[in-house]
């Protein structure tokens, strides 16, 4: 009999649905619903959560709201706010809005980075590099979000040593944290692993996220192979909410609900309630019309008694 893997006591579970979920929608959201699905989140014990976009309203209208949210954020819930920026105006409009902590963006294939921000990977590195200089001399924390960590939809698999050295770079430049993101939601517990073995030479996985898209159904057992490498640190979406325009076929994030299930059931502690989680998710459905496919919340949906038609 194999010996049970050791797992983390406690991870930290980063909410990304209100960035990259609701970025994907067909149409804008209200702010006034989105203000709302952030304050459940808040409530249901989320300590890290995505609020927002500072990109041209232009390339993403979804979100050319982000001064109105983040303007109204709940600061009472304790949970740290942040919001994607794409080069220093973004981050003036961040810090002008009050943020204390922002993300910044690249790829680790080449394709993908000039689909995604219309930049080479070097050009992306000098953007940031100047952006997060800004951040520190204001104090204000960054993470990274390293795209296409392990498949890329145009150039295929990507060397795990190209991951090592981005994230090495970014964490150089000043990044405090590295989400390295399996984009198209196709990599598998044994890729997983390999990569994290890669890098975890260069880079502290202390200091490493997880991001995984269930395209192909393997985003939990990913997850579950990074508890076992050591990652404490896991990104997800509140109902499955997300995808993303330039990886074609891709579908959401981990449902955050589908996430808690898994760590809750394993012992793990997150200071998150599903239930509560659920409720909010939930309640955005009705906004949106439409189910959204977290698994959890197909069987609460089960659960619940249907209205009878008249």
């Amino acid at each position: 009999m194999h010996p049970e893997p050791s797992l983390p006591a406690r991870v930290t579970v980063v909410e990304v649905g209100p960035r990259d979920g609701l970025q994907n929608e067909a149409h804008p959201v209200p702010a006034s619903d989105k203000i709302e699905f952030i304050r459940r989140l808040a409530e249901a014990g989320l300590r890290q959560i995505e609020a927002t976009s500072f990109v041209s309203p232009k390339r993403i209208p979804q979100l050319a709201d982000a001064e109105q949210v983040a303007a109204a954020l709940p600061a009472a819930t304790g949970a740290l706010y942040s919001a994607l920026v794409p080069n220093m105006q973004g981050l003036a409009r961040a810090l002008n809005a009050g943020l204390r902590r922002v993300a910044v963006f690249t790829a680790a294939s080449e394709t993908f980075t000039h689909k995604n921000i219309g930049m080479s990977i070097e050009e992306s590195l000098r953007t940031f590099g100047e952006v997060i200089t800004e951040t520190r001399r204001q104090g204000v924390s960054v993470r990274a979000y390293v795209s296409t960590a392990w498949i890329c939809p145009y150039e295929g698999d990507v060397r795990p040593e190209c991951v090592r050295d981005l994230a090495r770079r970014l964490l150089d430049l000043g990044a405090d944290e590295i989400s390295l993101g399996d984009t198209i939601g196709a990599a598998a517990p044994r890729e997983v692993l390999r990569l994290l073995a890669v890098v975890r030479h260069a880079v502290s996985l202390d200091r490493i996220a997880l991001h995984f898209h269930d395209t192909y159904g393997t985003a939990a057992a990913n997850v579950y192979a990074g508890l076992t490498a050591g990652v404490t640190v896991f990104d997800s979406s509140a109902g499955g909410l997300g995808g993303c325009p330039y990886a074609p076929g891709a579908s959401g994030n981990l449902a955050t609900e589908d996430l808690l299930y898994l760590l809750h059931r394993m012992g793990v502690e997150t200071g998150v309630s599903l239930e509560r989680v659920a409720a909010a998710s939930l309640a955005l459905e009705r906004v949106l019309g439409r189910p959204l496919p977290s698994r959890q919340l197909a069987r609460l949906r089960s659960q619940t008694p249907q209205t009878p038609a008249s």
